[in-house]
């Protein structure tokens, strides 16, 4: 909800009339391997990141998804099938995406299950797959596979998670070249209420298998949603420094503006990112994450500690981290990260005693 003023401003130009007799059939590309992916939309996505230059796009298969979420299972279920005689670990590096493991074990499948920290997963247990969130989800840091590093095994596999990597969050440092790359549409321009997700994918099989995933689940993806993602996602490559400048302002902003709350109260901390050079911008910036990962200095649960406020904030624990660490969104309509400001202002270092927020 953060870029909705931005989006507000201008007026009619995102606008789409569809008429009754529009998009009835469930085809889209029969040429196509993902046949529902619209041809507009496709053209919209390969566009878009040939002018970031955030990823590799061409020579790529794109698969629509209702959501990276529904991607995620779709390649969970492409690089697990056929099976073996057990499920497949799936991991992540802690602190990981609180939904992995709930989007993991939902189906209870037998071809693939969580299993926990890829910092602590013995690599020798066989086949895994490896989740890499970057920027990662919560704490916005840069990550690279653990497992790859000390273990090059073919029985190891990786999707990479980039729902973040966008120049108002993050520098964009290369291109990624991954096997299978998830985006959203939600982080990168805000329209989450679309649900549109997409995965470049390079082995021609995989996209089969996902696509049939998808199939198997929802006969494709509505094509009037693709089809105002393709409006938008158009809007943005023609008119690109205008968006995410104002996007990455925005964030700065709010990142400036939340380490002076965090200085001023004395009660938690907050991580520090490194300067590095943005190929998009041409400039030296730090990351802005979507999210703040606020730790307590007195080692406090920190989830606990804020909703004392009435702060919505999602616990350590959920994401393989201690108690003492807490997400808060940095991403919500500017009225409410006021509030949000103001009422963790008002928690200052001489409240806390003993594990209680006095006047709670």
């Amino acid at each position: 909800m953060a870029f909705e003023a931005f989006w507000r401003k201008l007026g009619d130009k995102c606008t789409m009339v569809i008429s009754g007799s529009d998009l009835m059939s469930y085809l889209s590309d029969m040429g196509n391997v993902c046949w529902f992916l619209v041809p507009e939309l496709a053209e919209a996505i390969n566009n878009l990141h040939h002018v970031v230059d955030n990823a590799v796009s061409d020579g790529r298969h794109i698969v629509i998804g209702t959501g990276s979420t529904q991607l995620y299972q779709a390649a969970l279920y492409a690089l697990s099938s056929p099976g073996g005689p057990e499920p497949i670990s799936v991991v992540s590096a802690a602190p990981y995406y609180s939904q992995y493991p709930a989007e993991t074990d939902y189906l209870r499948s037998g071809l693939y299950k969580w299993d926990g920290d890829a910092n602590t997963f013995d690599k020798n247990n066989g086949a895994y797959i490896e989740v890499v969130n970057s920027p990662n989800n919560p704490d916005g840091t840069i990550r690279e596979a653990v497992l790859a590093k000390v273990n090059r095994s073919a029985e190891g596999k990786l999707i990479h998670d980039l729902a973040y990597y966008w120049p108002q969050y993050t520098p964009i440092t290369g291109a990624a070249d991954h096997d299978i790359m998830l985006f959203t549409l939600s982080k990168c321009t805000g329209h989450a209420g679309s649900r549109i997700g997409w995965a470049l994918v390079k082995d021609t099989e995989v996209a089969r298998k996902m696509t049939r995933f998808i199939e198997l689940g929802s006969i494709g993806v509505s094509k009037e949603s693709q089809l105002r993602a393709a409006k938008i996602l158009g809007i943005v490559s023609d008119d690109y420094p205008n968006f995410f400048e104002y996007g990455r302002r925005l964030m700065s902003e709010r990142w400036n503006m939340l380490r002076q709350v965090i200085r001023q109260s004395g009660v938690f901390g907050l991580p520090e990112y490194p300067l590095e050079y943005c190929n998009f911008t041409g400039k030296f910036t730090n990351s802005h994450p979507g999210f703040a990962w606020l730790e307590s200095k007195e080692d406090e649960d920190c989830e606990k500690l804020l909703r004392a406020e009435r702060i919505m904030a999602r616990g350590g624990r959920r994401f393989g981290a201690d108690a003492k660490y807490a997400r808060v969104s940095m991403l919500s309509r500017e009225e409410i990260f006021n509030i949000f400001l103001e009422r963790l202002s008002a928690i200052q270092g001489g409240s806390i005693s003993n594990g209680k927020h006095l006047g709670s």
